[in-house]
């Protein structure tokens, strides 16, 4: 008898900014740490213009590429490949887990699997059910960057430093706003492209 399919529910936070930015996520048992990797991105802004881990219980899991892994120094634990890595065995319901996004910027989520129920078929996509704020830009400088960055254009906006750090983000940013239908229009055309084939 085939086994019952299963979404993971997930309540995912950056840490480190307040208030909080969260994203509350649907996605199927079955995927890899790699595709959760392209969901958190849909469901933040982000454009995975950086490199990234997850840390599940003891382990680390990332992209396992030349470069990465010649930088391991002799005697470190060398980290395993997210893309071999199924949500459905590695996590249960309760559990508390890290992704960091941007080694430089340093953006670290902590992510809380909620439930863990079965379903009549999968989705073959994540999808957000609930959220707040919208996510930082790529690049402003990790948590504190960021909250100088909003402090500059929120009560500085006619200084020097305000109508710049407006220009380099397009104009205009508006920290509170998520626009969750956007957010899944996203994850819908990515796994329609399969996920970048990453």
């Amino acid at each position: 008898m085939p086994k019952q399919p299963k979404i993971i529910i997930l309540h995912a936070s950056i840490n480190d900014i307040e208030p909080l930015i969260w994203r509350r996520i649907e996605v199927d048992a079955d995927i890899s740490l790699r595709t959760l990797h392209h969901i958190l991105q849909a469901a933040f802004g982000w454009t995975s213009s950086h490199l990234h881990e997850f840390e599940v219980g003891d382990q680390t899991y990332t992209i396992h590429d030349e470069y990465l892994l010649e930088s391991i120094d002799e005697g470190e634990p060398v980290p395993l490949d997210d893309r071999k890595a199924k949500l459905g065995r590695l996590l249960f319901p309760g559990q508390r887990f890290t992704y960091l996004y941007d080694f430089g910027d340093s953006w670290r989520h902590t992510i809380h699997v909620e439930r863990i129920a079965e379903v009549a078929e999968m989705r073959g996509y994540g999808h957000i059910t609930d959220g707040a704020r919208g996510g930082p830009p790529e690049d402003v400088g990790g948590p504190y960057g960021y909250m100088a960055f909003l402090d500059a254009i929120e009560r500085k906006p006619r200084t020097q430093e305000g109508r710049e750090l407006l220009d380099w983000i397009g104009g205009k940013f508006d920290a509170s706003a998520f626009d969750r239908r956007a957010a899944n229009a996203a994850l819908l055309r990515m796994a329609w492209n399969g996920w970048g084939r990453k």
